[in-house]
């Protein structure tokens, strides 16, 4: 039987006149990584900040572990690991010295403590620089020294924040592969991102976030099953374009058609055969096609199917 180890219910939290999370709603099973994804100033960092008992939301509930934000949050705390976004070392102290400050911040001393504090370094690859100055680190080791802090208490549950922001391409596969260890260790993640490759590899369920809504929550199979084969967009002349509809509609791989900002939206049932069969229309009406774009599906496709714009515009 599953188990939410996080809910919560049509949160509001406003800067101002600004609604940064706008009556947002999911739940996270336990053993589960859960993806938000969006582009930057989606919602997703508040969102995750109000998980981590940062910020309060001005509506709504949230539920984590079983307690209560707004009336429990002190027994929420040592239940959560929280990588932000923004590395949070102290460059000067090494690598050692951090995770020993923020072990003590838990409650950890002596021997369970050191020991810890090696357990992560092993987990993160950095036992070998444990007395370095994290200032000598690269980005990509920052960041897993970071994720290795959010770690050192033994958290039923691990939110990541962009967690792969500014790494090269070694220190991201690092991440992925631990981030998919702890999962298998029955750990807990909400995994923020805009790189829809990271939300396909490794998140169960994802909920695509924009303008602080949330458009889409499933499996990621079932979100690009959105798309069904995929989706055309085509631009014509515009005293073209009436007369040619009905045709386009008909033809054996269309599902729907709409007109969108001078463009017509087809979607179809595959676009390789829909894309030849709207080619051969065009030119046996001898239509000129001004601009063609074919999405096939996965979920950038899919983020601009409901939006209407790029993920990282």
């Amino acid at each position: 039987m599953l188990h939410s180890m996080i809910e919560i219910h049509d949160v509001v939290k406003k800067y101002g006149d600004r609604v940064a999370v706008n009556q947002v709603s999911f739940c996270v099973q336990k053993g589960e990584i859960f993806g938000l994804l969006g582009p930057n100033g989606a919602g997703k960092t508040t969102t995750i900040s109000i998980l981590a008992a940062l910020l309060l939301p001005d509506e709504g509930a949230v539920i984590i572990g079983g307690y209560d934000l707004m009336r429990e949050t002190s027994q929420i705390k040592p239940l959560i690991g929280f990588v932000p976004q923004e590395l949070a070392l102290y460059p000067t102290l090494s690598a050692w010295d951090n995770l020993a400050f923020f072990g003590r911040i838990y409650g950890l001393r002596g021997t369970a403590l050191k020991e810890r504090i090696a357990a992560v370094l092993d987990l993160v690859g950095l036992r070998d620089r444990a007395k370095d100055a994290v200032r000598t680190f690269s980005g990509g080791m920052k960041r897993r020294l970071n994720i290795a802090a959010g770690l050192i208490h033994r958290p039923r549950i691990l939110l990541l924040d962009e967690p792969t922001v500014g790494v090269d391409p070694q220190s991201r596969h690092f991440i992925f592969e631990h981030v998919e260890q702890l999962r298998s260790e029955g750990m807990t993640i909400l995994y923020t991102t805009h790189y829809m490759e990271e939300a396909e590899r490794l998140c169960d369920r994802v909920a695509i976030m924009d303008e602080g809504r949330i458009l889409a929550l499933d499996t990621t199979k079932a979100l690009i099953g959105l798309l069904g084969g995929g989706v055309i967009y085509v631009r014509l002349a515009a005293e073209t374009i009436e007369t040619l509809l009905p045709a386009i509609r008909a033809l054996p791989h269309v599902q729907a058609i709409s007109a969108q900002d001078g463009r017509i939206k087809i979607e179809t049932k595959d676009t390789h055969p829909a894309l030849q069969e709207l080619i051969e229309l065009c030119i046996s009406r001898d239509v000129s096609i001004l601009s063609l774009e074919v999405l096939e599906p996965n979920l950038e496709s899919v983020f601009l199917h409901l939006t209407g714009k790029r993920l990282r515009d």
